[in-house]
């Protein structure tokens, strides 16, 4: 005879609210005071099979004891439940069950309980198991030691630790859990830990499909891969197709990028994420930090995109460099990137700054360009808006501009401007305006600041000569083959006509009016880039985009 003594004690379903009530309350409250499980028609369990009966007044008052053969288990059914043990103490007038040994509870095909001990009360269909307790449904097994299960509501739950399998691939560790039969769905609570041999996710609340592999979790969140770890704090994992979608303090850390965002998609079976709404990469390599409200990167192919007050800051050197552009392609690897800044590409750099229809940085050559493109009325137009730079006090304007960098200290070397350049400074006493134009422009700097320049080819300039005393001297105005500018104190300091074609200096009251400017000019003071916030001043207005909530 199997476990005699067991009559003695207080069946656990009996005596589950006053005990437990404290760590299973809201789970447990529903048991015992769901009023649609009493309302229900209640029918008998039914003993199909036992190897030995046993009915004794005096030492089982309330039970029949049922036992196996060597054959075969004891079976009992009820209303689509199969159970079978190695001994089952039956009470009738209760319509429970309570069985020992190799304890096996099947609800048709789609779930089987098994344990080493197991209460069942026909009137309420509540289920108590414990021991070796093990939950399977057709992709996991669940694995804990004690487990409450309402064949009502189909739902199963433990609070003593549980792990379940799923696929051989899927391991999930929690202290607590829900499974909801229905719907195939485990609600994992309390230090929850997931586990794939490709990466482990730890949350506080974790919602997983054993059909799909899909994980829903809230909380703080880590996901950590071989390359990334993963933090946000609402979100899903498809566990099946390795991509996630992660809101709420979103971030992912790969070796070489930091992405912050609003909102974070990743793909890990093609090396992909997008950000969306306030987003931060930092490119801890190149460092360089990027952020605007929308990103992609596609890390296989060295390749980020982004847009919507799109900015790179790239702090290398001493100064930080920004670049800025309503769209801004990045492609390339470790020291040999290209950016490319589309639609109102700005730069700032400490008191440089500039402006154009798109900038070109090579890292490789440290040419970062400024381009216009320009239709033919355009070009006709004798207030063209070509791509200019602003120096200190000094606007330069030419039809292209190359700034150089030098790749060994990532300071400013040097700058050209291909065609029509044109200096405008104004006046010392705002008079009027210093002008030097030619062809060409080169420029070279020394410790970051520009100090001395070349206008080659048809050179033309106006200049206002002041004595040490700032007082006027005269205006000269003249041509020549090249001039030699050399800069102190943020303002042109002298200039040197080389091979002067003609030319002389006028006393202010008899400088034609008309001459004072030269041809081309065209003075944008009031576009100059001082701060940051400068840099999105004339972007094409947008809303951001709203964040796309989890069900």
């Amino acid at each position: 005879m199997f476990l005699s003594g067991q009559t003695e004690k207080k069946h656990f379903l009996d005596s589950l609210v006053k005990k437990h009530i404290l760590l299973i309350s809201g789970f447990l409250l529903s048991f015992c005071f769901s009023t649609t499980i009493f309302a229900q028609e209640k029918t008998k369990i039914k003993i199909e099979r036992a190897g030995f009966f046993e009915k004794d007044k005096n030492k089982y008052p309330d039970a029949s004891v049922l036992t196996r053969d060597k054959e075969q288990k004891v079976l009992i059914s009820h209303d689509g439940v199969l159970m079978t043990c190695n001994q089952a103490f039956f009470y009738e007038e209760k319509n429970f069950i309570e069985a020992f040994g190799e304890v096996s509870l099947k609800q048709g095909d789609t779930l089987n309980l098994k344990a080493n001990y197991l209460e069942y009360n026909g009137d309420t269909k509540l289920v108590y198991a414990e021991g070796n307790v093990i939950l399977n449904e057709p992709e996991s097994n669940l694995y804990t030691e004690s487990l409450y299960f309402d064949r009502n509501k189909q739902e199963a739950f433990y609070s003593e630790k549980g792990k379940l399998i799923r696929n051989l691939s899927d391991t999930i560790y929690s202290l607590k859990g829900t499974f909801f039969a229905n719907e195939k769905k485990y609600r994992f609570e309390t230090n929850v830990d997931l586990r794939t041999p490709k990466y482990n996710i730890y949350s506080d609340i974790l919602n997983y499909f054993t059909e799909s592999g899909k994980s829903y979790f809230s909380g703080p969140t880590d996901i950590i891969t071989d390359d990334s770890k993963i933090y946000c704090e609402f979100g899903y994992y498809d566990t099946m197709n390795d991509n996630g979608y992660f809101i709420k303090n979103s971030k992912i850390d790969f070796e070489e990028y930091q992405i912050n965002g609003d909102s974070i998609y990743f793909d890990r079976s093609i090396n992909y994420a997008s950000a969306t709404n306030n987003i931060r990469i930092l490119d801890t390599i190149n460092k360089t930090l990027s952020t605007g409200h929308y990103a992609e990167i596609h890390r296989d192919i060295d390749s980020m995109f982004i847009q919507k007050r799109a900015l790179i800051a790239s702090f290398k050197e001493k100064d930080t460099t920004y670049i800025h552009g309503e769209s801004i392609v990045i492609t390339g690897k470790e020291n040999e990137q290209i950016i490319r800044a589309f639609m109102n590409g700005k730069i700032l750099r400490n008191n440089l700054s500039g402006k154009c229809d798109s900038i070109h940085f090579n890292q490789i050559t440290g040419i970062a360009q400024l381009i216009n493109k320009q239709k033919n009325s355009e070009i006709r137009s004798k207030k063209v808006k070509k791509p200019i730079l602003w120096n200190n006090k000094s606007q330069i304007t030419g039809d292209s501009i190359h700034i150089k960098f030098n790749i060994e200290n990532n300071v400013i070397d040097s700058l050209f401007v291909f065609n029509n350049a044109f200096i405008i400074e104004k006046d010392t006493m705002e008079l009027g305006f210093n002008q030097i134009s030619g062809k060409r422009l080169n420029g070279n700097f020394i410790e970051g600041k520009l100090k001395e320049v070349d206008i080659l080819k048809n050179a033309e300039s106006v200049y206002y000569l002041r004595n040490s005393e700032n007082e006027l001297i005269g205006i000269d105005k003249s041509k020549s083959a090249k001039i030699k500018i050399f800069i102190s104190e943020q303002n042109i300091d002298t200039f040197t006509k080389i091979n002067q074609v003609d030319g002389r200096v006028y006393p202010e009251d008899e400088f034609n009016e008309n001459d004072k400017l030269l041809k081309g000019f065209y003075f944008r003071e009031d576009e100059i880039i001082k701060t940051v916030n400068d840099l999105f001043l004339e972007d094409k207005k947008f809303k951001l985009t709203k964040i796309k909530h989890l069900d």
